[in-house]
């Protein structure tokens, strides 16, 4: 090998070695970054929670307002079967608690009326934690459904349309304790619908009005055509003959 084949080896390697030393300096900024990120969560969470109380309280007297917010929902509407609209109708309250140190995670807290008609619970949890060996757990509330109300027993044939839907439905999602693909439920409630349930409750009536302002749009347009008066064939630019 040339002298100059090994010096160009050397400068090769001095530079990865450069690079790889400002990478780790990048790197542990942005873990600072996060952690520090986490602190203004934490403080910014205290802070929310008498708004969040103030909310839940005046949901409350909301008739159908979850059920309502989640069937709004594109993708979590596609995971409420009709028996289970029902049953959601009776949900009071969704509550979301996240733990101290929010990196181990959170709560999802659904309220029922306590006269439903489906199971004794008038509180059902689902709880997501990582374990010390840093492996998701969830950990869930038995269902002690009424006599006759379980709406999970479904004896369709395995592989059937109904089957397929019951299998991936909103009570299937809380019923599992295994982490799978169905907590993206979770995701949803958490981090998309939590934050401001009051924008999916108002959706329909959010779209209604955004088509009556084109219809506004519409009639103020006839409506100049109209005091424009009628064109006089004189003006027009096409030849009568």
């Amino acid at each position: 090998m040339s002298p100059e084949a090994t010096e160009d080896d050397a400068l090769y390697q001095a530079a990865l070695e450069e690079i790889d030393d400002c990478q780790s300096q990048i790197d542990s900024l942005n873990e600072q970054a996060s952690e520090e990120i986490l602190a203004v969560e934490v403080r910014f969470n205290t802070l929310r929670k008498p708004h969040y109380s103030k909310r839940a309280e005046i949901i409350a007297k909301v008739p159908r307002f979850w059920i309502t917010a989640f069937m709004n929902h594109p993708q979590l509407s596609l995971s409420i079967p009709e028996d289970q609209q029902h049953c959601l109708q009776y949900l009071q309250n969704l509550l979301i608690e996240e733990f101290e140190d929010i990196k181990n995670g959170y709560k999802i807290i659904l309220k029922f009326d306590p006269n439903n008609p489906y199971f004794e619970n008038d509180t059902l949890v689902k709880e997501y934690r990582l374990e010390v060996s840093g492996q998701p757990k969830s950990v869930v509330t038995p269902i002690k459904w009424k006599p006759g109300k379980n709406i999970l027993n479904d004896n369709s044939e395995k592989g059937s349309r109904k089957r397929k839907a019951f299998e991936n439905s909103f009570f299937s999602w809380f019923t599992d304790s295994n982490h799978s693909n169905l907590d993206e439920i979770a995701d949803i409630l958490k981090d998309e619908i939590w934050p401001n349930p009051l924008q999916f409750f108002m959706m329909p009536e959010a779209l209604s009005e955004e088509g009556d302002d084109d219809g506004d749009v519409d009639d103020e347009e006839d409506e100049d055509d109209e005091e424009g008066g009628e064109v006089d064939e004189g003006d027009s630019n096409y030849d009568t003959d």
